[in-house]
């Protein structure tokens, strides 16, 4: 069973929900957004390595640029291995 399915521990639920929570408020975007965001990129990138969910991170900012303010999107992103 893949690593991403396996429970985390209510500290760490916690932990991830207050990130996503900030990261939402910095860019207008739901934590329950976020969070889909998250799960639909670990699916993807696990069709081709195997990664550690657990510790995997993504961020939106807002970056300057010529036209404005403009969100981007940061992942931090473990690879166990990059053979699947």
């Amino acid at each position: 069973m893949r690593r991403f399915f396996r429970r985390k521990s209510s500290r760490d639920v916690a932990r991830d929900r207050l990130k996503i929570l900030l990261i939402s408020d910095r860019v207008n975007c739901s934590p329950e957004m976020m969070e889909l965001i998250k799960v639909d990129i670990a699916k993807v990138i696990s069709k081709y390595m195997k990664i550690d969910f657990a510790n995997m991170e993504i961020q939106i900012n807002a970056k300057k640029g010529a036209r404005g303010r403009t969100p981007v999107l940061y992942a931090n992103i473990p690879i166990l291995d990059l053979h699947k």
